[in-house]
């Protein structure tokens, strides 16, 4: 049985490190499988291989359940997928639904159901054990569809946060990223500086840090660098 850690980044300037720390922490065995995916295309090769090759038995650990799809019907029908095929999910941040723990809770339920002691309560359920089993599992699903329907509000709500601080940029008259062919300048620290302090929960404003990146288009070292310049 084998481990897999399945690790996916909207484009190629995204990094890939932080999942794959956070996977290989928690399981230093695991072959990791990278991909580049945006949510304009449902072609994720590796994806598609991955799951081609995976045996009953198999694992596979996400950093998170957004990482499976942007899409909460598509992440959820590959849960079912891979559930129904007995392959093992782990979610690190969502361990509430990972596959284990809805195995142990039905495996659970049907054997105190069954095991009563009253041969006539125990033939009954023995009879209808997968009506049971169908039951649990439609309680199962509602929590785990659940987890990717908030998935995909967060995305969503990101990217719209995302457009809403860079058209209030543009309306300040604040440059947002880098234009083509630009080097680094002291024009471009000074520029970083004025989104920070505008945007920047840490001055008061609404986005987080790796969205405030996204909007000064630099690097995370040199965001971090402007960002302790400024509170100096």
């Amino acid at each position: 049985m084998s481990i897999y850690g399945y690790v996916r980044v909207s484009t190629r300037k995204q990094k890939l490190d932080r999942q794959i720390t956070n996977i290989t922490s928690a399981y230093p065995s695991a072959i990791i499988k990278s991909e580049f995916y945006t949510g304009t295309t449902t072609i994720r090769p590796e994806w598609e291989k991955l799951k081609k090759m995976l045996r009953s038995g198999d694992t596979i650990v996400f950093d998170s359940v957004s990482r499976v799809s942007r899409n909460a019907d598509d992440g959820f029908a590959n849960y079912q997928e891979l559930f129904s095929r007995d392959i093992n999910l782990v979610f690190l941040k969502e361990p509430h639904i990972n596959t284990e723990v809805y195995k142990k809770s039905v495996a659970k339920a049907l054997d105190i159901e069954v095991n009563t002691g009253n041969d006539a309560i125990d033939e009954y359920f023995a009879g209808n054990m997968e009506l049971v089993n169908k039951l649990l599992m439609k309680l199962a699903q509602q929590q785990i569809k659940v987890a990717f329907e908030q998935s995909e509000k967060e995305v969503t709500d990101l990217h719209q946060r995302i457009s809403e601080g860079m058209r209030e940029g543009r309306v300040k008259g604040s440059r947002i990223g880098l234009v083509k062919g630009t080097s680094l300048t002291t024009k471009k620290s000074i520029d970083c500086k004025k989104i920070i302090q505008t945007h920047s929960k840490s001055f008061g404003g609404s986005l987080s840090d790796d969205e405030v990146i996204k909007l000064c288009g630099c690097s995370r070292n040199s965001y971090y660098k402007y960002k302790r310049e400024l509170m100096n």
